[in-house]
């Protein structure tokens, strides 16, 4: 739901990045101490370092003194037990003792993560916005003022309130970051089950918006807890009220949390939190502001007609959100229950059924509502028809990150890492290997604004093209392993890496002839980047 608002507004979000290893440089007159701390748990492996030998891993941490003279850059990697991090390049070019000066993939991995981060943040406000329209927490209003008044309201208390809001959103947020961790949140997020989960929670908030039930947690918890807030005083009354917003709201605000986490899963291990603390600023600020002015409640719309009316829109988003889930499964296990037609034909009637929700007795509506109206009806009834052409082949490029991966023309592609280098040392030709996933949200928009390029099939030509899917879930070989597993270990033992999308160039024989490439959505860069 959240996503589906939000995919055309933001840029996408950057695959999973672990940073394991920290780089640090000290003077010494005309030596340099370099020191490499490593995170329990991890060891690191110098590739390259001048001319000089080292042993082949290093856990804890790595020093070594040397002239100035002989600084050069390193070339290193980290693994731990699961996975193990692209190769980075590290130089000390500072004349003083701070850390780490990276070159060109440290760097560019640094400004990926802290943008990820922002975008993550960014979410986080746009689904606490709206949180707050939802029927669940939009008739907590009225309670608030109702508590405020009683208490005499007033600016402290207000302040108290939404920082106890925002305190438990983001207490969550550090929950879920220290019981599972960001790479145990990607395995999750890319998890077929997991996702399947999501895609039935999804559908039945729905069906619950659409009117045919009522989800609803216990009344005693909520009246339990409003009670002790009443009777209570101090910052603990006010924190009650802020967990009781918590409580009767969750009904409505568990979707968008639960997705907002899925799509912070694994990118850092503050992007969790970074998400929940967007979100609970957006749906702390009104209820601040209603408790400080508790007259401001007179002119806020009371829940009626448009209230029904936004839960059944809601519905729609929920329902075409959920296909983004069973999708990746469906992709995963290869049922093939959702091709790539019939995903673009469910969004196509889920807009649709906006617009005709809307346009129904839009003449028995007041004017102010009308307009609101149509400042849904025509942005929904004109996305359906951008996707039309999709149902024929067209690559509607908006939905490219939740759509299952179009088929490109007048490409052969090899699924298998063996097989295609067979056929490339048989031809001579160089191999162009893709480490993909189905789960893999920035692989589609690769797809659909990279490898769909007209001049980029072009050069395509040149090369036997490998895609290798990391989370596939069948055993083809039949050696009890799946091909996904099989892939992920590839990508991870022979090229340093455990992140997609990841693209790397090979002679005929296997040699890697370039740098790998990771995500962009430039043509341009990505051609410049190719050797043949």
């Amino acid at each position: 739901m959240l996503c589906t608002l939000c995919s055309v507004l933001c840029t996408p979000i950057f695959a999973q990045l672990v940073q394991p290893v920290k780089w640090s440089g000290e003077e010494f007159g005309d030596s340099v101490r370099l020191k490499a701390t490593i995170d329990e748990g991890w060891h690191m492996t110098i590739i390259e370092f001048g001319e000089r030998e080292f042993d082949k891993d290093y856990a804890d941490s790595f020093v070594i003194t040397l002239a100035k003279t002989d600084l050069t850059p390193i070339r290193f990697n980290a693994c731990d037990d699961k996975m193990c991090t692209a190769p980075e390049v590290w130089e000390y070019s500072s004349l003083s003792a701070e850390s780490a000066s990276p070159l060109s993939e440290a760097s560019s991995l640094s400004s990926d993560t802290e943008r990820s981060l922002w975008l993550i943040f960014i979410l986080g406000i746009l689904g606490g916005l709206l949180a707050i329209f939802t029927p669940c927490v939009w008739p907590i209003i009225p309670m608030t003022v109702s508590f405020f008044l009683k208490k005499g309201g007033g600016l402290k208390d207000a302040i108290l309130y939404g920082l106890s809001i925002i305190i438990l959103y983001v207490g969550l947020g550090l929950l879920v970051t220290i019981l599972f961790g960001a790479s145990a949140l990607n395995d999750l997020s890319t998890n077929a089950v997991v996702n399947i989960i999501f895609f039935l929670i999804l559908v039945i908030f729905s069906l619950s918006f659409f009117g045919l039930f009522e989800i609803t947690l216990p009344d005693s918890w909520s009246t339990a807890l409003d009670s002790k807030a009443r009777s209570t005083g101090g910052f603990l009354s006010i924190l009650l009220m802020a967990f009781t917003l918590v409580i009767v709201s969750f009904s409505c605000t568990g979707p968008i949390i639960g997705t907002l986490l899925v799509e912070a899963a694994g990118k850092s291990l503050l992007a969790p939190t970074m998400g929940m603390l967007g979100f609970a600023i957006a749906l702390a600020l009104p209820f601040s502001l209603f408790a400080m002015f508790p007259q401001w409640l007179k002119q806020a719309p009371k829940s009626g007609d448009w209230m029904t009316s936004f839960k059944v829109v809601l519905a729609f988003l929920e329902l075409a959100l959920s296909l983004k889930f069973l999708s990746v499964a469906d992709m995963a296990y290869g049922w093939g229950i959702l091709p790539r037609w019939l995903f673009i034909a469910i969004w196509i009637v889920c807009f649709l059924g906006i617009g005709i929700y809307l346009l129904w007795n839009i003449r028995n509506v007041s004017t102010t509502r009308k307009i609101i109206r149509a400042l849904v009806i025509i942005p929904s009834l004109a996305f359906a028809g951008y996707l039309v052409p999709g149902l024929w082949g067209a690559p509607v490029k908006a939905i490219s990150a939740f759509a299952p991966p179009m088929e490109i023309e007048g490409r052969e592609v090899y699924d298998d890492f063996e097989e295609g280098m067979a056929y490339a040392r048989q031809e001579g030709k160089p191999v162009l290997v893709d480490f993909t996933g189905y789960g893999c949200v920035n692989c589609r928009k690769m797809e659909a604004f990279v490898l769909d390029n007209d001049s980029v099939k072009e050069r395509l030509k040149n090369y036997v093209f490998i895609e290798l899917f990391v989370d596939h879930r069948l055993d083809t070989d039949n050696d009890g392993e799946s091909e996904g597993t099989e892939n992920s270990r590839l990508q991870r033992e022979r090229f340093g890496s455990n992140a997609q999308p990841f693209y790397v160039q090979l002679d005929p024989q296997g040699n890697q002839v370039a740098d790998p490439m990771a995500f962009t959505t430039d043509p341009i860069e990505f051609i410049n980047w190719l050797k043949y």
